[in-house]
């Protein structure tokens, strides 16, 4: 087994990556055995990609995100190897909103966003820009207390 802790502190191990709020991200590669999902952040979730694993025993689809119940210490394991990405932190305080790739507290900074994308004010990506991914327009919505 072995983990690359990307940002935070999880295992012992504090990655330099600045934070701005408690997170953790952790990129996991099991060759057999276990390895314990702590429970000490708000939220966290787990994706497999790549291989075959199970978490408490029950088997993971790849590319699916499972979300672990607050105050839950997880199992994740694998008998023939597998990748898996470990991610969250602490629970926001304030409302926020989602809207494709913008987040914020605020629904009419939201608004502004989409705006601003369909109009091109966004700067473009330095070799890439060549694509320009148009706005949805109905997206999946969701707004966190």
């Amino acid at each position: 087994m072995h983990a690359r802790v990307l940002m935070g502190t999880l295992w012992g191990a504090t990655a330099a990556t600045p934070q701005h709020s408690q997170t953790i991200y952790a990129d996991i590669e099991l060759t057999g055995g276990t390895i314990p999902i702590e429970a000490g952040a708000d939220e966290r979730a787990v994706m497999l990609v790549g291989g075959q694993a199970e978490l408490d025993g029950q088997p993971l689809e790849l590319f699916t995100l499972y979300v672990l119940r607050p105050g839950h210490e997880a199992r994740l394991s694998s008998a023939s190897g597998a990748r898996a990405m470990l991610m969250g932190g602490q629970a926001f305080t304030t409302p926020r909103h989602v809207f494709w790739n913008f987040v914020s507290s605020s629904r009419d900074r939201i608004n502004q966003a989409k705006d601003d994308w369909k109009a091109l004010r966004f700067p473009l990506i330095p070799g890439d820009d060549q694509e320009f991914i148009p706005l949805p327009e109905k997206p999946v919505t969701v707004s966190y207390p």
